[in-house]
């Protein structure tokens, strides 16, 4: 653009500087071929035509520039780039491309929306004319049916092609034809990056183009995706494959275990302790549910004690089997108990055993097994100094009937975590060689620097997929606590415990996810390496998911980067401009007058005069009402400390080497049967074209090397570890 020199810039006008050019043009001929004609001779004619064709360019540059600028307005460059194109740097992470929003953008995109500068910004008649054209001869016989392909016929010589739907308002961006790349800071991702942008806007290209930066850049990247997007899974697939990752690529997936990898939310801990937080975190806290969240905090604990204790590895089957049921374990710890510090207890518990009936069996141990009744009053004569087994003995002397009460929300939790097939997921059976599933845990995941995509299956059962979404940031909350105190390597030979790695963490539709586990994680993860960033749709979907509108504004203050895309809540949308300074902008006011003279002898009748005044009105720098009308795959970005910049992220073109193996092809081809995939919105449709996505099945492979395509063999087996 050129150098503004003036208060109010003129942009929406004709291209007068064109007039100029085409008269140094015919000087410049004149001055070379006809010098006689300018009373030129002919060496200062050549001299002559430098002048003319330097002047000439000149202002030929300012004409393109006004006419470059009233096309943006309508209609933007297409912007289109391959996964392979996609810049990856290791010092900055790139958007896409715009320009930093400042006052003169506002000026300017003010300036769009006065009547008399109607003519430059709407669509021409021309082009109207042939949007009703197709609409009436729609159905029309041919060879009238080849009017309207040719009018929708989509190439740059079309004079009234159709615009790309992607909706919006092109003003936004067409004001700033210079365009440059827009990249963060590596540095400041450690901040959180927060995307908002209701349904079928670009989120999930933004979570492509973020993606496959990271994964190309070698680091940790995991992947929740909750309702199941095929694209970003085959995006993962095909950069893991490209980047010599295979080996460290992961795939969970609850609606569909055959081929999902397995993992175990408590499996691993730095204190027992941390298991029952994990399930009791989950638990409602509120009212008189804290009391209740407690007590099965008690519970889930004493078990996770005991079952270490026992040498076996917590998972969630385990712990409810013995919640329902907690003699069973109360009499299998009793024996390792008694084994191993009082081997003669048993020839006591037995002669008590044999005096005991229903009359002198107490009220509360009624319907117990005998044999948990006789050690119970055998260790009441004895002293005992074992914490674990004091909490069994406090379980099991609770009346049947009461434990049931204060364990009664505990259950339902735990039974939507083991209801059918899922349970072989997250409660994987580390003895099982001949289960080809790979078993993960976090800390293995951050030391290989894996690759994980996590498809919870929301649509078909949310509250399923919110709880193993909560057990996996909880464990995950562990980890980065682990992580900060003694680093990634720490207990590896060589360590020198003090090592981090950036873990980057896409969480789409965060807010069916979000729990109190989540808070914790971006509050405090940032000093472990972990690098969150969310999309979702309105602030109001955290506020109800949290149920409290504290804990909703703690969530979003500890996002240092925004991403706004196009809302349809004003309320969210505030969130971004209220951000933001206001600004001073120009305003013309025209102002004519007569008066009449009072000199009847005079040659005056009346003066009149006209006037231009220039004043200053100050307004926000952004309208809640921009946000609303921006295009699809177009963001205000507010990063980098507070700088706005306007964005519009690369439409995707195809890899023609693009594949998956068999399995995934049928897991992608799962969730776009059963998925509503709002990806191809650069398309213009919601819904995924079963000849558009197709995914290539050119892969021969057999049924047993199913398991083996999504991750190494040697992956199959892990060793328990606490």
């Amino acid at each position: 653009m050129p150098v503004k020199q003036h208060a109010i810039e003129a942009l929406l006008r004709p291209p007068v500087e064109l007039y100029t050019v085409f008269v140094c043009f015919c000087g410049a001929f004149l001055s070379i071929y006809s010098p006689w004609a300018l009373a030129l001779s002919p060496e200062f004619g050549y001299a002559t035509a430098v002048f003319f064709l330097a002047f000439g360019g000149v202002r030929l540059r300012q004409g393109l520039t006004v006419l470059r600028y009233q096309r943006n307005i309508r209609r933007l460059p297409r912007y289109v780039m391959t996964s392979k194109q996609v810049p990856v740097s290791n010092k900055r992470l790139f958007i896409g491309r715009g320009f930093r929003w400042e006052q003169k953008h506002t000026q300017r995109l003010i300036q769009t929306f006065r009547p008399e500068y109607r003519n430059y910004v709407e669509p021409r008649s021309s082009y109207l004319f042939a949007r009703r054209l197709e609409e009436k001869l729609e159905r029309a016989p041919f060879p009238l049916s080849l009017l309207p392909q040719l009018t929708s016929w989509d190439v740059w010589f079309n004079p009234v092609r159709p615009l790309p739907p992607v909706g919006g308002s092109p003003r936004l961006h067409g004001i700033e034809p210079d365009e440059v790349e827009v990249s963060l800071p590596l540095g400041e991702r450690v901040g959180h990056t927060l995307v908002l942008g209701t349904t079928r806007v670009g989120k999930t290209r933004l979570a492509e183009v973020f993606v496959t930066q990271d994964i190309r850049r070698g680091e940790v990247t995991i992947v929740f995706d909750p309702k199941g997007d095929a694209d970003l899974l085959k995006r993962m697939y095909i950069e893991a494959k490209r980047a010599g990752r295979l080996g460290e690529f992961y795939v969970f997936h609850l609606g569909w275990p055959d081929h999902s990898a397995r993992y175990n939310a408590v499996g691993r801990f730095g204190r027992i302790s941390e298991v029952a937080s994990r399930i009791a975190g989950q638990l409602p806290s509120e009212g008189n549910s804290a009391a209740f969240k407690e007590f099965s905090w008690r519970f889930v604990n004493i078990i996770a004690r005991a079952l270490n204790e026992l040498g076996q590895r917590p998972d969630y089957t385990k712990i409810q089997r013995h919640v329902i049921n907690i003699e069973g374990l109360f009499l299998e710890y009793s024996q390792k108990y008694f084994d191993s510090r009082d081997p003669k207890a048993w020839e006591k518990i037995v002669a008590i055993e044999g005096k005991l009936n229903e009359k002198n069996i107490p009220f509360n141990m009624k319907g117990k097994p005998v044999r948990v009744v006789a050690i119970d009053q055998y260790l009441s004569q004895t002293r005992v100094e074992d914490p674990v087994m004091d909490g069994l003995r406090s379980a099991v002397r609770y009346d049947k009937t009461y434990f049931d009460k204060i364990v009664a929300s505990l259950l339902p939790l735990l039974e939507k975590l083991t209801t059918g097939r899922m349970a072989e997921l997250i409660s994987p059976d580390y003895n099982d060689l001949n289960d080809p599933r790979p078993i993960f845990d976090w800390m293995q995941i951050v030391r290989k620097r894996g690759v994980v995509y996590i498809g919870l299956d929301a649509l078909s059962d949310p509250e399923v997929a919110a709880a193993v979404g909560n057990s996996m940031f909880s464990d995950l909350v562990s980890v980065a606590g682990h992580i900060y105190k003694y680093g990634v390597d720490d207990g590896l030979p060589g360590a020198d415990g003090g090592s981090k790695t950036p873990i980057n963490l896409h969480a789409d539709e965060f807010n069916e996810l979000m729990g109190n586990e989540f808070i914790p994680m971006i509050n405090k993860g940032g000093g472990a390496g972990i690098q969150v960033t969310a999309y979702t749709q309105t602030m109001s979907d955290i506020e109800a998911k949290i149920g409290n509108k504290a804990k909703a504004g703690q969530v979003i203050g500890n996002f240092n980067n925004l991403f706004m895309l196009r809302v349809r809540e004003t309320a969210t949308a505030e969130l971004l401009t209220s951000q933001l300074s206001k600004v001073d902008v120009y305003t013309t006011t025209q102002v004519s007058g007569a008066t009449d003279t009072s000199d009847p002898t005079g040659n005056t009748a009346f003066t009149s005069q006209t006037q231009d005044r220039v004043s200053t009105v100050t307004v926000p720098l952004v309208e809640p009402s921009n946000v609303v009308s921006l295009p699809k795959g177009q963001a205000f970005a507010l990063i980098e400390g507070g700088n706005l910049w306007k964005v519009r992220m690369p439409l995707p073109a195809s890899d023609p080497d693009e594949d998956m193996p068999k399995d995934l092809q049928a897991l992608a081809g799962y969730m776009r049967k059963n998925y509503l995939d709002g990806g191809d919105w650069w398309n213009g449709s919601g819904f995924a074209s079963p000849i558009a996505n197709a995914l290539p099945d050119d892969l021969e492979l057999d049924h047993e090397d199913v398991a083996q395509s999504v991750v190494m063999p040697e992956q199959t087996q892990q060793e328990p570890s606490a």
